[in-house]
C-alpha cells in the first residue's frame, strides 16, 4: 500500500490508536486520556485530509510558516499545536493565527515575550515548556533543575496558561531506551505540582517509535507523523 494513500493512513491512525489504547491500559489509564497529535509537518494537504478523513482533528506543525500555509486549507473544526521552536520576533504571528498550544517553550526571554504579546493581543496563549531532560547540548529546553529554578517567576507571567511540560528525548536504538527520559519528565511534572499553584495535566512526550512506552510512563499527548503519513523524503 502506498505511503500517503487514503487506505495507508487509515490503518496506520487505526493501529496507533489500537496500541495507545492498549498502553494505557497496561498502565491503569484510562484509554481517552491520551491525545494523539497527527505531526504534519512536510507532508501536503491532501495526506492531512486522509488523516481528517478517518476523524483525526488534532494536529502539529514544527514550522510556522508551512502551518500557516496549511491551516487555512484545512476544516476549521481542526486543533493545531505549534511544536517546533518558536523565535521570539515570530510570536505575534503564531499567537495570531490560532494555535491551540505552544508546545515548545524553551526559555524564560521567550516565555516572556509570549506573556507581553499576548496581553497586547487580549489573549491568553496556552503553552508546554520544553524541557532537556537528557542534558544533550544540541537540544533547546530548560534543564530541570534550570526549570525548577525559575518557576516561580514563570508562573508569575500574566496571559500565560502553563498546561505542562514535553520533551524531545535524545534518540534511542530501542523505544524502551528512552522510558527513563520520560520517567524523568512525569516526576520532574510531579514535583512541580506539588510546588503549586498549576495543574499541569499535559505532558507530550513520546513519537511514532516509542509512543507506546510513553503512554505507559504518562503522556497525555504523543506526537506521532511518519507512523501514520509514511517516511519523509
Amino acid at each position: 500500500m502506498a505511503y500517503g494513500s487514503g487506505m495507508y493512513i487509515e490503518d496506520q491512525l487505526a493501529e496507533i490508536r489500537a496500541n495507545i489504547a492498549a498502553a494505557a491500559r497496561k498502565a491503569g489509564r484510562a484509554e481517552d486520556s491520551v491525545a494523539l497529535l497527527a505531526v504534519s509537518k512536510t507532508f501536503p494537504v491532501s495526506d492531512i485530509m486522509h488523516a481528517y478523513a478517518d476523524g483525526q482533528r488534532l494536529f502539529g506543525e514544527n514550522r510556522l510558516q508551512e502551518a500557516m500555509e496549511k491551516m487555512p486549507a484545512m476544516p476549521q473544526d481542526c486543533e493545531w499545536h505549534l511544536i517546533g521552536p518558536l523565535q521570539r520576533n515570530k510570536v505575534r504571528k503564531a499567537l495570531e493565527h490560532g494555535f491551540s498550544l505552544l508546545e515548545a517553550v524553551d526559555s524564560r526571554k521567550l516565555a516572556e515575550a509570549i506573556s507581553r504579546i499576548a496581553g497586547e493581543l487580549g489573549v491568553t496563549a496556552r503553552i508546554l515548556l520544553e524541557v532537556n531532560v537528557d542534558g544533550e547540548e544540541s537540544k533547546h529546553g530548560f534543564t530541570p533543575a534550570g526549570l525548577a529554578d525559575e518557576w516561580d517567576s514563570l508562573v508569575a507571567l500574566p496571559h500565560l496558561e502553563i498546561r505542562g511540560l514535553m520533551c524531545i528525548p535524545a534518540p534511542t536504538e530501542t523505544p524502551e531506551g528512552a522510558r527513563p527520559a520520560f520517567a524523568a519528565l512525569r516526576h520532574l511534572a510531579e514535583e512541580l505540582r506539588a510546588r503549586g499553584p498549576l495543574p499541569l495535566p499535559e505532558l507530550s512526550m513520546g513519537m511514532s517509535h516509542d509512543y507506546a512506552v510513553a503512554v505507559e510512563e504518562g503522556a497525555t499527548i504523543v506526537r506521532v507523523g511518519s507512523a501514520i503519513f509514511g517516511k519523509r523524503g
